[in-house]
């Protein structure tokens, strides 16, 4: 573990974004980076200032923090991100750690909790709030090998009726890529046909709203 932590804190609420700051730099080893205010500006700073943890808010303009989050990690998979939220359900909780995120801490908690999630996270290690070890396979299935965020982007747009080709423009990664993860997709859900991806995005509520309800 490295002598100074370097943290970026992702929040559009700047007074919770700077009482987060003011708590984590009372600590010696601990240094704020950045508050950005919204997903594309976590983004470029993470790029920037390459921060060790991240606190990620989830919903935020422009960019929402589980988008963020996805982007983050593919330009820099080392990174460590804690979603810091006041939505306490499983279905949050699970969606993050699809997403990559390592850790879900409420914003309620205490502030030795914060400070515990940081270095858990720091270790290698998931951190999770309390009560919330049950989501970390679907509910449905236990069993079932969870989607991850990547897949669920994916998911989503094929759900849609959109080819392959459609899918890689979109998303700005080869036509083969996404045949791999429309491979895997319908292995881990047990479906072999893309109007079952459909029916599952349905009844899943995918298609509900923006889309993102896994």
């Amino acid at each position: 573990m490295p002598n100074t932590i370097r943290v970026l804190i992702v929040d559009d609420h700047p007074m919770v974004a700077e009482g987060i700051q003011s708590i984590l730099e009372s600590y010696d080893d601990i240094e704020v980076v950045g508050i950005p205010s919204n997903g594309e500006e976590a983004v470029t700073e993470a790029r920037a200032l390459k921060p060790d943890v991240i606190l990620m808010d989830l919903n935020m303009p422009k960019l929402g923090g589980l988008s963020a989050t996805e982007i983050i990690l593919e330009q820099s998979p080392a990174t460590r991100i804690l979603i810091l939220s006041m939505h306490d359900s499983p279905e949050y909780i699970s969606s993050a750690l699809a997403h990559g995120a390592m850790g879900y801490v409420l914003k309620d908690v205490p502030t030795e909790e914060i400070r515990q999630a940081i270095d858990t996270v720091m270790r290698g290690e998931t951190y999770l709030c309390t009560g919330a070890e049950g989501s970390l396979k679907p509910k449905d299935d236990p069993d079932r090998e969870a989607l991850t965020g990547r897949e669920q982007t994916i998911l989503l747009e094929l759900a849609q009726g959109k080819s392959n080709k459609d899918v890689a423009l979109a998303l700005d990664i080869s036509v083969r890529t996404v045949e791999t993860h429309r491979k895997n997709i319908k292995r881990k859900l047990g479906i072999s046909s893309t109007a079952g991806l459909t029916r599952y995005a349905l009844e899943h509520g995918v298609l509900q709203g923006t889309g993102h309800s896994f």
